[in-house]
């Protein structure tokens, strides 16, 4: 059980921030299809800004002298900076969407096109080669926490809770949870956040009252951007062992899903996104968790087909909205442009 509530939590909380990124976006009234375009470039410039760390001499120094909070500390600002090219690189779609008032579908097709080609391209440039990785090293032996970086031996017994959500997991999981509590809060419960939801619902109205609906529309991409370009380096990193190949196993995809499944409000999107992490946490570990715990119930000793653990998260979310979509309720101004002499 600690195994696989670990895991769950490996796979949920990018599911779960980008799906707010979608979130953001979409209450603006811009759809973003573009977040596993966003996400790859994200994973990208994370990867990329360790590497310059290491090429510094910056990890090397702080991993010699054990000193765990300069690497946590390196960590943040690698989130930071994955944060940052990801709003950068979700402009182009709101350039495309509010200035040029181009199809906001079409728009995130083509980032989704573009981001792979162009971190492969830059890739083959950096690194002659097919994957950007670290310089040496591995990631999950600097930022995992683990029993001796909290003080304790490694024989300790934490207890239950300890040994889940203490031992063996990642700083960035919980900065993202963070993440993900503050800003459902700035939607929900600031006049910020109303007048984001409102450009959504009715642009019209909201510009009547003297609301800026462009740069509202501005805001919400460019926190959906730096929300996915954040939660794509989460993915690389704890998933990828800090590496970059252009490609985030449809991750941007699957929080699509969550986000319409979640209904466009936070809270159901966190639980859709334990129950599709749950999913992925079997489809990729299925071979080490073990039913009853006694190490010989085990899934894959149960004669189902590898394909099949393989192909369930995505199974799962075609069942799931499937059953939900005609439930959802999408806001309704997103996806159309807006034009000021509509009023």
């Amino acid at each position: 059980m600690t195994f696989l509530i670990r895991q769950t939590l490996i796979y949920a909380v990018p599911l779960m921030i980008v799906a707010l990124a979608g979130v953001f976006a979409e209450r603006s009234g811009i759809i973003n299809l573009a977040l596993e375009g966003i996400m790859i470039f994200g994973a990208f410039v994370g990867v990329l800004f360790v590497r310059i760390l290491q090429t510094a001499g910056w990890f090397d120094i702080a991993k010699e002298a054990e000193n765990f909070l300069a690497l946590q500390g390196y960590m943040l600002l690698t989130m930071l900076a994955a944060a940052a090219m990801g709003a950068v690189f979700s402009l182009l779609l709101s350039f495309a969407a509010v200035n040029l008032k181009a199809d906001q579908t079409i728009g995130g097709t083509a980032l989704n096109m573009l981001a792979p080609a162009l971190v492969l391209f830059l890739i083959r440039i950096l690194a002659n080669q097919n994957t950007l990785q670290l310089l040496s090293g591995d990631a999950a032996s600097w930022f995992m926490i683990k029993k001796t970086t909290l003080g304790f031996d490694k024989s300790a017994d934490l207890g239950f809770f300890g040994e889940t959500f203490l031992h063996k997991v990642y700083l960035s999981t919980y900065v993202c949870i963070l993440v993900f509590v503050i800003l459902s809060v700035l939607l929900y419960k600031t006049r910020f956040g109303l007048r984001l939801r409102s450009c959504g619902e009715n642009p019209q109205a909201a510009d009547s009252l003297g609301i800026n609906v462009r740069r509202m529309r501005y805001a919400g991409v460019t926190i959906s951007g730096a929300l996915a370009g954040m939660g794509g380096f989460v993915y690389a990193l704890t998933t990828a062992n800090c590496s970059a190949n252009g490609d985030v196993a449809g991750f941007g995809f699957l929080a699509l899903a969550v986000m319409i499944f979640g209904n466009w409000k936070p809270l159901n999107v966190a639980g859709a996104a334990l129950l599709f992490g749950l999913f992925k946490c079997i489809a990729a570990s299925y071979s080490s968790i073990d039913i009853n715990g006694d190490g010989v119930f085990l899934l894959a000793n149960l004669g189902i087909n590898v394909n099949f653990y393989r192909m369930l998260p995505y199974l799962i979310t075609l069942i799931v909205l499937a059953f939900t979509s005609k439930n959802s309720r999408a806001p309704k101004a997103e996806g159309i442009p807006y034009d000021k002499s509509t009023r």
